[in-house]
Protein backbone atom coordinates (compact mmCIF):
# COMPACT_ATOMS: atom_id res chain seq x y z
CA UNK A 1 0.00 0.00 0.00
CA UNK A 2 2.73 2.46 1.04
CA UNK A 3 4.96 1.71 -2.23
CA UNK A 4 2.45 1.52 -4.69
CA UNK A 5 0.37 4.88 -3.10
CA UNK A 6 1.57 7.17 -0.41
CA UNK A 7 5.19 6.93 -1.47
CA UNK A 8 5.46 8.80 -4.47
CA UNK A 9 2.72 11.70 -2.53
CA UNK A 10 5.25 11.95 0.11
CA UNK A 11 7.94 12.26 -2.38
CA UNK A 12 6.23 15.14 -4.00
CA UNK A 13 5.29 17.16 -0.58
CA UNK A 14 8.65 17.22 0.77
CA UNK A 15 10.92 17.72 -2.24
CA UNK A 16 8.56 21.27 -2.25
CA UNK A 17 8.73 21.44 1.01
CA UNK A 18 12.45 21.17 1.06
CA UNK A 19 12.90 23.20 -2.00
CA UNK A 20 11.09 25.94 -0.47
CA UNK A 21 12.88 25.72 3.04
CA UNK A 22 16.33 25.43 1.08
CA UNK A 23 15.71 28.18 -1.72
CA UNK A 24 17.91 31.05 0.18
CA UNK A 25 20.63 28.35 0.43
CA UNK A 26 20.25 27.18 -3.03
CA UNK A 27 20.34 30.73 -4.25
CA UNK A 28 23.77 31.14 -2.52
CA UNK A 29 25.21 27.99 -3.74
CA UNK A 30 24.09 29.11 -7.07
CA UNK A 31 26.09 32.46 -6.86
CA UNK A 32 29.04 30.85 -5.25
CA UNK A 33 29.01 27.95 -7.57
CA UNK A 34 28.96 30.45 -10.45
CA UNK A 35 32.10 32.50 -9.34
CA UNK A 36 33.90 29.43 -8.74
CA UNK A 37 33.55 27.17 -11.29
CA UNK A 38 33.86 29.90 -13.36
CA UNK A 39 29.70 30.04 -15.13
CA UNK A 40 27.40 27.14 -15.01
CA UNK A 41 27.08 26.22 -11.42
CA UNK A 42 25.30 23.18 -12.25
CA UNK A 43 25.86 19.62 -13.56
CA UNK A 44 23.75 17.47 -15.60
CA UNK A 45 24.27 13.87 -16.29
CA UNK A 46 22.33 10.84 -17.92
CA UNK A 47 21.41 8.19 -15.40
CA UNK A 48 19.17 4.94 -16.02
CA UNK A 49 15.96 5.51 -13.91
CA UNK A 50 13.00 3.13 -13.12
CA UNK A 51 12.49 0.48 -15.57
CA UNK A 52 9.52 1.34 -18.14
CA UNK A 53 6.62 -1.39 -17.23
CA UNK A 54 5.97 -1.76 -21.32
CA UNK A 55 9.59 -1.78 -23.03
CA UNK A 56 11.28 -3.49 -19.73
CA UNK A 57 13.59 -0.90 -20.35
CA UNK A 58 15.24 1.79 -17.95
CA UNK A 59 14.43 5.39 -18.54
CA UNK A 60 17.09 7.05 -18.80
CA UNK A 61 17.08 10.44 -17.33
CA UNK A 62 19.25 13.69 -16.75
CA UNK A 63 20.34 14.39 -13.15
CA UNK A 64 21.02 17.51 -11.78
CA UNK A 65 23.71 18.02 -9.29
CA UNK A 66 26.02 20.93 -8.50
CA UNK A 67 29.35 20.84 -10.04
CA UNK A 68 32.15 20.01 -8.40
CA UNK A 69 35.16 19.72 -10.67
CA UNK A 70 35.73 22.77 -13.11
CA UNK A 71 36.14 22.49 -16.84
CA UNK A 72 39.79 23.18 -16.81
CA UNK A 73 41.77 21.53 -20.23
CA UNK A 74 45.34 21.04 -21.21
CA UNK A 75 46.60 22.63 -24.27
CA UNK A 76 45.25 19.69 -26.71
CA UNK A 77 41.81 20.36 -25.49
CA UNK A 78 41.67 17.20 -22.67
CA UNK A 79 40.36 17.29 -19.37
CA UNK A 80 42.85 17.42 -16.55
CA UNK A 81 42.75 14.71 -14.19
CA UNK A 82 39.72 14.90 -11.06
CA UNK A 83 42.48 15.82 -8.44
CA UNK A 84 43.05 19.13 -10.65
CA UNK A 85 39.81 20.10 -11.39
CA UNK A 86 38.17 19.50 -7.94
CA UNK A 87 39.20 22.86 -5.88
CA UNK A 88 38.19 23.94 -2.50
CA UNK A 89 34.82 24.65 -3.37
CA UNK A 90 33.78 21.05 -4.96
CA UNK A 91 35.44 19.24 -2.04
CA UNK A 92 33.06 21.70 0.60
CA UNK A 93 30.16 20.58 -1.34
CA UNK A 94 31.13 16.63 -1.53
CA UNK A 95 32.00 16.40 1.96
CA UNK A 96 28.82 18.34 2.94
CA UNK A 97 27.05 16.49 0.27
CA UNK A 98 25.42 19.75 -0.77
CA UNK A 99 25.71 19.41 -4.28
CA UNK A 100 23.26 16.56 -4.12
CA UNK A 101 20.11 19.28 -3.30
CA UNK A 102 19.59 20.12 -6.75
CA UNK A 103 18.18 16.69 -7.14
CA UNK A 104 14.84 17.59 -5.06
CA UNK A 105 14.01 18.81 -8.71
CA UNK A 106 14.46 15.08 -9.98
CA UNK A 107 12.27 14.09 -7.17
CA UNK A 108 9.84 16.15 -7.58
CA UNK A 109 9.40 15.64 -11.81
CA UNK A 110 9.01 12.07 -10.51
CA UNK A 111 12.51 10.49 -12.07
CA UNK A 112 14.09 9.85 -8.64
CA UNK A 113 12.16 8.79 -5.18
CA UNK A 114 13.76 10.54 -1.50
CA UNK A 115 14.81 6.98 -0.62
CA UNK A 116 15.55 4.23 -3.01
CA UNK A 117 18.67 2.55 -5.15
CA UNK A 118 21.11 5.34 -5.82
CA UNK A 119 21.31 6.05 -9.55
CA UNK A 120 24.27 5.14 -11.08
CA UNK A 121 26.06 5.99 -14.47
CA UNK A 122 24.78 4.27 -17.78
CA UNK A 123 28.07 3.07 -17.96
CA UNK A 124 27.98 0.99 -14.67
CA UNK A 125 24.06 -0.46 -15.52
CA UNK A 126 25.77 -2.24 -19.04
CA UNK A 127 28.11 -4.38 -16.70
CA UNK A 128 25.29 -5.01 -13.92
CA UNK A 129 23.53 -8.56 -14.78
CA UNK A 130 19.96 -9.24 -14.99
CA UNK A 131 19.57 -9.71 -11.00
CA UNK A 132 21.11 -6.77 -10.50
CA UNK A 133 19.44 -4.75 -12.88
CA UNK A 134 16.01 -5.19 -10.95
CA UNK A 135 17.59 -2.57 -8.65
CA UNK A 136 15.82 -0.48 -11.68
CA UNK A 137 12.25 -1.94 -10.75
CA UNK A 138 11.86 1.00 -8.47
CA UNK A 139 12.63 4.72 -8.90
CA UNK A 140 16.48 5.81 -7.82
CA UNK A 141 16.92 7.73 -4.81
CA UNK A 142 18.24 10.53 -3.50
CA UNK A 143 19.93 8.05 -0.59
CA UNK A 144 19.19 4.49 -0.15
CA UNK A 145 20.19 1.73 1.98
CA UNK A 146 23.80 1.24 0.46
CA UNK A 147 24.24 5.04 1.43
CA UNK A 148 23.70 4.43 5.06
CA UNK A 149 25.66 1.34 4.97
CA UNK A 150 28.92 2.12 3.42
CA UNK A 151 28.12 4.70 0.59
CA UNK A 152 31.62 4.71 -1.25
CA UNK A 153 33.48 2.60 1.04
CA UNK A 154 31.71 -0.65 0.11
CA UNK A 155 32.59 -2.81 -2.73
CA UNK A 156 30.18 -2.83 -5.92
CA UNK A 157 28.85 -5.90 -5.15
CA UNK A 158 27.33 -5.05 -1.57
CA UNK A 159 26.19 -1.62 -2.84
CA UNK A 160 23.64 -4.19 -5.38
CA UNK A 161 23.08 -6.44 -2.80
CA UNK A 162 21.67 -3.72 -0.40
CA UNK A 163 20.02 -2.40 -3.57
CA UNK A 164 17.87 -5.60 -3.51
CA UNK A 165 17.49 -5.56 0.03
CA UNK A 166 15.49 -2.62 -0.23
CA UNK A 167 13.22 -3.31 -3.07
CA UNK A 168 12.56 -6.98 -1.65
CA UNK A 169 10.92 -4.74 1.63
CA UNK A 170 10.07 -1.37 1.33
CA UNK A 171 8.32 -0.01 3.84
CA UNK A 172 7.21 3.75 5.33
CA UNK A 173 9.20 2.79 8.59
CA UNK A 174 12.24 1.53 6.40
CA UNK A 175 12.09 4.94 4.13
CA UNK A 176 11.82 7.09 7.30
CA UNK A 177 14.83 4.81 9.42
CA UNK A 178 17.06 5.48 6.37
CA UNK A 179 16.13 8.98 5.84
CA UNK A 180 17.22 9.72 9.83
CA UNK A 181 20.62 7.49 9.51
CA UNK A 182 21.28 9.72 6.00
CA UNK A 183 20.77 12.97 8.25
CA UNK A 184 23.29 11.94 10.71
CA UNK A 185 26.05 10.53 7.66
CA UNK A 186 25.80 13.61 6.62
CA UNK A 187 26.50 15.92 9.79
CA UNK A 188 29.29 13.84 10.13
CA UNK A 189 30.63 13.98 6.38
CA UNK A 190 30.76 9.71 6.49
CA UNK A 191 32.31 7.69 3.62
CA UNK A 192 31.40 10.67 1.12
CA UNK A 193 34.20 9.77 -0.74
CA UNK A 194 36.63 6.39 -1.00
CA UNK A 195 39.11 6.19 0.95
CA UNK A 196 42.33 7.46 -1.16
CA UNK A 197 40.33 8.31 -3.91
CA UNK A 198 38.88 11.86 -5.77
CA UNK A 199 36.50 10.09 -7.41
CA UNK A 200 35.09 6.21 -7.20
CA UNK A 201 36.34 3.94 -10.24
CA UNK A 202 33.21 3.06 -12.35
CA UNK A 203 31.98 -0.83 -12.22
CA UNK A 204 33.46 -1.89 -15.30
CA UNK A 205 37.12 -0.41 -14.44
CA UNK A 206 36.34 -2.67 -11.24
CA UNK A 207 35.49 -5.72 -12.74
CA UNK A 208 38.31 -5.37 -15.34
CA UNK A 209 40.52 -4.28 -12.47
CA UNK A 210 39.35 -7.74 -10.53
CA UNK A 211 39.55 -9.75 -13.86
CA UNK A 212 36.05 -10.41 -13.94
CA UNK A 213 35.06 -8.88 -18.13
CA UNK A 214 38.05 -8.94 -20.33
CA UNK A 215 38.93 -6.08 -23.03
CA UNK A 216 36.63 -6.98 -25.38
CA UNK A 217 33.38 -7.37 -23.28
CA UNK A 218 34.44 -3.99 -21.63
CA UNK A 219 35.09 -1.98 -24.90
CA UNK A 220 31.23 -3.39 -26.29
CA UNK A 221 29.89 -2.64 -23.23
CA UNK A 222 31.13 0.95 -23.63
CA UNK A 223 30.15 1.03 -27.01
CA UNK A 224 26.41 -0.16 -25.44
CA UNK A 225 26.38 2.58 -23.22
CA UNK A 226 26.68 5.37 -25.39
CA UNK A 227 24.36 3.84 -27.84
CA UNK A 228 22.01 3.98 -25.05
CA UNK A 229 22.60 7.95 -24.09
CA UNK A 230 22.19 8.88 -27.54
CA UNK A 231 18.42 7.68 -28.10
Amino acid sequence: MYEKFFKRFLDIVLSLLALSVLSPVLIVLIVIGAVAMRGNPFFTQQRPGKKDKKTGKEKIFRLIKFRTMSNAKDKDGNLLPDDVRLNGYGKFLRSTSLDELPELLNILVGDMSIIGPRPQLVRDMVFMTDAQRERHSVRPGLSGLAQVNGRNNITWEEKFEYDLRYIDRITFLGDARIVVQTVVKVFKREDTVREGTVSDMDFGDWLVMNGKVDKETYDKKQAEAKELMRV
